[in-house]
């Protein structure tokens, strides 16, 4: 082969590193490297030299460490065999990276296992030329984006499922809700990934994890989101799964077609369906009841809200309360605050739980601690008195009437009314006793 004259760059935009194709080469040889690239001469299987930007004549001056290795008879100029890599330096941003298949993978909130996907970015530059040539090319004569994914797809996907499968255990959230974690998704794989790439020479400029989401067509996925959707429509009407199973229930016996007493039964219990998700046809579910009841004009209290009912009646006409479930329990009137378990007024502390006992002072549910209403009637409650702790009703009266002492709780460095019971004042930070 002819020697080479000139040697410079001839690869695509996305190649890391490319191999001129001669090795043909003469001290006189003029070699042109870009600003953004690097040149690194092989003689022999080792490299040698590292070439900058600009033009470059292989003479004595510039290849000190090929001097030693090549004879230079002729009075200083020579032919010799060498290879020349050119290395791009740039910042390459957009190598896309994505999960192959889906990551089974079992959420902590509900826990169903769900096949999650992944894809995003990331950007990368070669810091040392040498390092990422002997390490990670060999002997390829083209190293490309395409290469790069290729040789560290195990890595990050590696990374990328341990970190989501981290953020779910940490976290405690569902994989449905893991995308407002994305940033700090991407932060932490940059961190356990830069050390490994280093390794080769490769400095990763950032990783993007863009979405994760979960196939659309798999049955687990399906029946989670039908599960989410109904529980979304209970609560926007205002019931719960128990309530719901009562409706599946009422409404079978609503639709059954039997005699006509069955009719009869049939259409009060359609009605008494409705009063449980509303009181609209209170009424005329009280006078179908009335129609229905065997006991004559016996009247019973509900627990929940103390109208008078019928006594044939499951449902409260006023509140929809299911009386059912008290009449179950005839002495267990108290409903615990802490776990829902009933047991007696009488009793000072949950059977249940041990939470202990607080009541109302006007209906004799159970208030939680700190509570200032009563959740069941309404009613408020009084507050002690921070000076001499008399109980006061602090939206009655201004001043406690024992002592005089103002009930409205003030910063004493900037005087802000405090309400509640905070540690700090919210508006210059005193420490408040």
């Amino acid at each position: 082969m002819a020697i080479v004259e000139v040697v410079k760059y001839d690869g695509a935009p996305n190649v890391f590193a490319w191999k001129y194709p001669s090795n043909e080469l003469g001290t006189w040889t003029q070699l042109i490297v870009n600003e953004s690239q690097e040149a690194v001469l092989f003689k022999g299987g080792k490299a040698l030299d590292v070439f900058g930007g600009g033009r470059h004549t292989l003479d004595t001056a510039n290849i000190p460490l090929l001097n030693k290795i090549v004879n230079l008879p002729f009075g200083g100029k020579s032919p010799f065999t060498a290879e020349v890599w050119y290395v791009n330096k740039v910042y390459s941003l957009n190598i896309k990276w994505g999960t192959t298949s889906p990551i089974q993978i079992q959420d902590p909130k509900y826990g169903v296992f769900i096949p999650v996907r992944s894809y995003g970015q990331f950007g990368i530059h070669i810091e040392d030329s040498k390092k990422f040539l002997l390490k990670l090319v060999g002997t390829l004569n083209v190293f490309d984006d395409n290469s790069i994914l290729q040789y560290f797809r195990g890595l990050y996907l590696t990374m990328a499922k341990d970190t989501i499968s981290s953020y779910l255990i940490q976290k405690k959230i569902s994989v449905l809700e893991i995308n407002a974690y994305l940033d700090e998704m991407s932060n932490y794989i940059v961190e356990r990934i830069k050390p490994t790439m280093d390794d080769y020479g490769i400095g990763l400029a950032n990783f993007y994890v863009n979405d994760i989401n979960v196939p659309e067509e798999d049955a687990a996925v399906k029946k989670l989101k039908d599960a989410l959707a109904k529980r979304a429509e209970m609560d926007i009407i205002g019931y719960d799964y128990q309530q719901q199973r009562s409706f599946d229930t009422l409404e079978s016996a609503a639709n059954n077609q039997g005699g006509v007493s069955s009719g009869i039964m049939g259409a009060g219990m359609g009605l008494g369906m409705g009063i449980n998700v509303g009181n609209a046809i209170g009424t005329q579910f009280g006078s179908v009841s009335n129609a229905l009841n065997t006991t004559g004009g016996n009247k019973k209290e509900c627990v929940k809200c103390h109208a008078a009912i019928e006594a044939g009646a499951r449902f409260c006409p006023s509140c929809g309360y299911d009386t059912s479930i008290t009449e179950s329990e005839n002495s267990n009137t108290i409903k615990c605050d802490n776990c829902g378990t009933f047991y007696s007024e009488n009793i000072k502390f949950c059977p249940e739980c041990g939470n202990r006992y607080s009541p109302c002072p006007n209906c004799k549910a159970d208030i939680p601690e700190g509570a200032t209403n009563c959740s069941s009637c309404g009613y408020e409650l009084p507050v002690p008195c921070p000076k001499c702790g008399n109980l006061v009703h602090s939206k009655k009266h201004k001043f406690c009437p024992e002592c005089g002492s103002p009930l409205v709780k003030k910063c004493p460095k900037c005087e802000t009314v405090v309400e509640g019971s905070p540690k700090f004042c919210p508006e210059c930070g005193e420490k408040l006793s």
